[in-house]
């Protein structure tokens, strides 16, 4: 049976700037911040199998206050060394979802790869994109690592990942988005990054201002919700502040 770990970073308003400013959800108040913000949840996720320790996106690559890397203090605070990553799934390389790619070591001024001994797994025109857009939503520093070492392997459309993790090219939040399903044979975990972001975006029928194509993102979203409803998937939600994972009845 797969085990659903939560690796939240916090809650961020990001408006036009595409800055992810911290949100306290106990005092800050939406009015305070500019006109047209989103309140989101910066969540990757750590889904444990038989097979693997698989680590879906990478969040935005921040430290504490002690220099560590979030998302390995979280790891680390589950009981789990972030050595014993075997795979990191990529759903796009968006700084929100790519930041904690790499990191830079704050002694040598070194840049490495966050999981040094896992298989990333990046949707290949998705990089290349990446690297041509490189601006506001596409930190090039954070991903140029993953053209230049062996333990990447770039996808292409729709496949299969050592049989039981399956990958569709969706591209609808940004062109080569791409979503995941782990199937072990117990539980389906589905992870749609950006276009299953929320509980209520499954839940309600719009076409979104940032996605690359609104209308696919949102047949998308209805397509996944009746797939998963009829399939059991357990939803894992990236960007949502109080439902990280669900399934529908």
């Amino acid at each position: 049976m797969a085990r659903i770990i939560p690796l939240s970073e916090g809650s961020f308003t990001v408006d036009g700037t595409k800055l992810f400013k911290p949100f306290n959800l106990a005092t800050d108040k939406m009015q305070d911040r500019p006109q047209g913000s989103l309140l989101v949840e910066i969540q990757p996720f750590l889904v444990i199998t038989d097979r693997d320790y698989i680590l879906f996106d990478t969040g935005l690559g921040f430290r504490n206050d002690d220099g560590v890397l979030q998302i390995h203090q979280h790891l680390i605070d589950n009981g789990i060394n972030p050595m014993e990553i075997t795979k990191v799934l990529m759903s796009h390389l968006h700084k929100d979802h790519s930041g904690g790619v790499s990191a830079v070591d704050p002694v040598t001024g070194e840049r490495t790869l966050t999981f040094p001994n896992a298989t990333y797994y990046v949707n290949n025109e998705e990089m290349l994109y990446a690297m041509e857009h490189a601006g506001k939503s596409y930190h090039s520093e954070d991903i140029i690592l993953l053209q230049q070492r062996d333990n990447v392997i770039f996808t292409s459309g729709n496949g299969t990942i050592d049989g039981y993790i399956h990958y569709e090219l969706s591209g609808g939040h940004c062109p080569y988005h791409q979503v995941f399903l782990v199937d072990d044979g117990e539980d389906k975990v589905f992870f749609g990054g950006d276009e299953a972001p929320q509980l209520s975006q499954m839940k309600n029928r719009f076409v979104a201002k940032y996605d690359y194509d609104g209308k696919r993102a949102m047949e998308l979203r209805q397509e996944y919700l009746e797939r998963g409803r009829q399939e059991g998937w357990n939803f894992l939600f990236y960007h949502d502040v109080k439902t990280p994972t669900t399934t529908f009845e």
